[in-house]
């Protein structure tokens, strides 16, 4: 049996060539022009001499070349492998050697680092948006798009076999790869996409990075299935959010909690129209309690919170809908898939929150395994079931509840604590913007509780009041006993917060 993802793009392009798959500050590109211009450039690849399986780098910010690399190197049987656009020379070069990838397609914006890591990683053909020709460093992307002869046909690939490969983020250590495989990105585009009624005619605000799995399979595959139009945003501001909503007529906003904790603070939000939202999805990480209600009640809208890892080319749970949901739950698995809570045995934990255990997922959504790597792939399953690492529990109408990342619970003195618990109530204070909550080396107990706190701006706020404020709503055991007070908080590209970087070394 043949299939390539890519057939999601021809499907659509079929069916509603004239209908705009992208809007963005730089005018529109229909599903036609999108499926045209990437049969020419999985023609010139093949011209190039890229077989199926070969690795191609994508490097590219949220721009319209993005999805015409990303569809054209699937059509032409290549393995997509998207990198962040933030790495620098060493890092490139780790990620072009150990996925083997023999053409990169960058931006000139960053061709300086991209070109110096695929210089050390023995890597010589580069393509670059907005490079000059005839100019040294890499040959221009258009040069992608002039292919003679066109593209024939899709090519041939086999529902297991590898389309993209996504790095992790190697915060433990180096990044590996996650071999996602045709047929697991379909089923998490097609499965979610009806489960959350995804319409032709809803527009979807894309500021999430499309090199990272949640913008990628969350956003650009189901919007491609399903024949909705992507409000392409280069970065995030929360001021080009509100004009690209207003402007475009949004009806969806998916981002992570930072996002939605800035949007609510903009000091403009009054000036926008954003009537035509209908809902808003959170995931990457655990949105706070307080932000969530106070973005629901400012906006007149629901977040629904889903929850998914690279590793099982995004979804894993989800909150179908308003009237479908569970409140700070994370929802239930997806349709044909299998999501427990284990014990330290192996062993599923009945519900209730005093049965936190460990997370663990079986079923199209989860990856091969990692590149090159069957030691990690071997400790990240057991049989078919993959551990993601994370902490929670289900309650007992089924909806599940994240309470933390299995390495970020804290252990003092013999007690669990939870940091999303803590963040939860920090995020309560009228004057802290952002808290993270970590663990740090302590003699007597073990670990000890430290907050950072990122305070609001023009508001006074100090270590006494935060402590009292904590022992009024915390147990003892819980309440950080070291603060800091930062000007903002470190983050990935995503808006994750990178809690290594707060652990004193």
């Amino acid at each position: 049996m043949s299939f390539n993802l890519a057939v999601i793009l021809s499907e659509t392009a079929r069916s509603s060539p004239d209908k705009p798959v992208i809007v963005h500050d730089g005018g529109q590109l229909t599903y036609a022009e999108l499926d045209q211009a990437s049969d020419r450039l999985a023609a010139a690849l093949t011209a190039a001499g890229i077989a199926p399986g070969d690795r191609v780098a994508l490097q590219l910010p949220n721009i319209p070349q993005f999805p015409i690399s990303y569809f054209g190197i699937l059509k032409a049987g290549g393995t997509v492998v998207p990198l962040n656009v933030m790495l620098k020379a060493p890092e490139v070069a780790f990620l072009l050697g150990d996925s083997g990838a023999s053409v990169m397609i960058t931006w000139e914006g960053i061709l300086a680092e991209a070109a110096k890591g695929a210089e050390a990683a023995g890597l010589t053909q580069i393509y670059a948006v907005g490079h000059a020709a005839d100019t040294a460093g890499a040959l221009p992307f258009e040069r992608l798009l002039v292919a003679t002869p066109p593209l024939r046909e899709i090519a041939s690939r086999q529902p297991t076999d590898t389309a993209v490969i996504v790095y992790t983020s190697g915060t433990t250590g180096r990044p590996k790869g996650a071999e996602l495989t045709h047929i697991g990105l379909y089923m998490n585009a097609d499965i979610p996409g009806r489960l959350f009624e995804v319409q032709p005619d809803d527009v979807v605000i894309t500021v999430l990075p499309l090199f990272h799995v949640f913008g990628l399979s969350s956003i650009v595959n189901i919007c491609v299935r399903f024949g909705a139009t992507m409000s392409l945003l280069p970065r995030f501001s929360p001021g080009a959010v509100l004009t690209a909503i207003q402007r475009d007529r949004a009806t969806i906003f998916e981002g992570v909690p930072t996002m939605f904790a800035d949007l609510l603070s903009h000091p403009d939000l009054d000036r926008y129209d954003l009537s035509s939202l209908r809902i808003a999805i959170s995931g990457g990480a655990s949105i706070p309690a307080p932000v969530l209600d106070a973005f629901e009640k400012r906006f007149g809208l629901v977040i629904l919170e889903g929850y998914g890892m690279t590793e099982t080319a995004s979804t894993i749970s989800f909150n179908l809908s308003a009237t479908q949901r569970r409140p700070y739950s994370v929802g239930k698995p997806i349709w044909g898939t299998q999501t427990q809570v284990w014990g330290d045995d192996d062993r599923p934990l009945p519900p209730g929150p005093e049965h936190v255990g460990e997370i663990v997922t079986r079923g199209a959504h989860v990856m091969k395994g990692y590149l090159h790597n069957p030691e990690a792939t071997a400790d990240a399953f057991t049989g078919d079931w993959l551990h993601t690492g994370d902490l929670g529990y289900y309650d007992k109408d089924g909806f599940l509840f994240i309470v933390s990342r299995k390495k970020e619970l804290i252990i003092r003195g013999g007690y669990n604590v939870y940091p999303s618990e803590i963040e939860n109530v920090l995020h309560g204070h009228p004057a802290v913007a952002e808290a993270a909550v970590v663990g740090i080396p302590d003699a007597r107990l073990g670990e000890e509780v430290m907050a950072v706190i990122v305070p609001r701006p023009a508001m006074a706020l100090g270590e006494p009041e935060l402590v009292a404020y904590c022992k009024e709503r915390l147990a003892a055991y819980k309440c950080p006993r070291v603060y800091q007070f930062r000007s903002e908080l470190p983050k990935n590209t995503l808006g994750k917060v990178l809690k290594a970087e707060l652990v004193p070394r």
